[in-house]
């Protein structure tokens, strides 16, 4: 028993203290440990097809119905008068329709265009999701042969779930919003104001909003979106909404407390975030010696 305690004792010593063997150690368990609750997964989802269907359709519904436009939107007269110096010999000349817009996908309240080349979306299943940890994860079905990598943000159709930790070849585990290590640069949209989500580690449909000075006027039921200061998250996508907010004597900003749109307690289906950042704003930003908050590491 001693000699296998030494034996533990000598190989967690080994992973630690080494940078490549603990990379090679976490890879591998993070591999092994997908597939165990890829398997899980699979047998779960056999039992809940009838909800998960209904949940998809209703999805689909509203995302289909952002394709059919108006009858009237974007027509235009098939021929139009011109003037006699300028007309062919049916006194008319015809246009073409305009191009077609790009598809839409409606996320977290945002409209993102689905061939977007700035935010490309990756879909993905969630295989495993905790909530009742101080930090939280949650492990999807996709990994770097899908062209996901750490740092990337992950939102689902109610706004943001949290941004990618660790990834394999098949499967990545994400650092959920309801993290204590987690912070989202956000604003409130009807003014503009600036703050941080962050949540606290108690009610798993709640999270704090945080830096917003005490001269702020609030109103309950606000908007908290996504801000757009980092290059994880495009600007606008849903966080919540502010439930209430206090003004503590000792403080010079705010106590909001902001309900979460996104339901973590029945989540399944995701899209990771896909940003491609301009070149020009990293070159300044790196020679500025600055770090965008949650921007992804290279």
């Amino acid at each position: 028993m001693v000699f296998g305690l030494l034996e533990i004792i000598s190989l967690y010593l080994f992973v630690t203290n080494n940078s490549y063997q603990r990379a090679a150690f976490f890879n591998s368990a993070n591999s092994y440990a997908g597939q165990v609750l890829a398997k899980r997964t699979q047998v779960a989802d056999y039992f809940h097809l009838a909800e998960m269907n209904k949940q998809l359709a209703t999805e689909n519904a509203a995302l289909r119905q952002q394709l059919y436009l108006p009858d009237t939107v974007g027509r235009e007269a098939d021929s139009v008068a011109v003037p006699p110096a300028r007309t062919d010999s049916l006194k008319r000349i015809r246009y073409q329709r305009p191009a077609a817009k790009p598809d839409t996908i409606l996320l977290g309240l945002q409209r993102l265009a689905a061939r977007d080349p700035s935010y490309p979306l990756i879909p993905a299943r969630v295989i495993n999701n905790m909530l009742r940890n101080v930090d939280n994860f949650l492990t999807l079905n996709v990994g770097s042969a899908n062209g996901v990598r750490p740092g990337l943000g992950v939102i689902a159709a109610n706004g943001v779930v949290g941004r990618v930790k660790v990834v394999s070849e098949h499967y990545a585990t994400v650092t959920s919003l309801l993290n204590s290590k987690t912070s989202i640069a956000s604003k409130i949209k009807r003014d503009g104001t600036f703050g941080t989500i962050r949540w606290e580690g108690d009610d798993p449909t709640h999270a704090t909003l945080d830096n917003v000075l005490r001269e702020t006027r609030l109103v309950k039921g606000d908007t908290v979106v996504t801000s757009g200061y980092n290059a994880v998250f495009p600007e606008g996508i849903f966080i919540g909404t502010i439930d209430s907010f206090v003004k503590e004597p000792d403080k010079n900003f705010w106590t909001i407390r902001v309900r979460l749109g996104v339901n973590f307690g029945n989540l399944t289906h995701v899209y990771v975030v896909t940003p491609r950042p301009k070149a020009e704003r990293d070159t300044v930003e790196a020679h500025a010696g600055l770090k965008v908050e949650g921007a992804p590491r290279p």
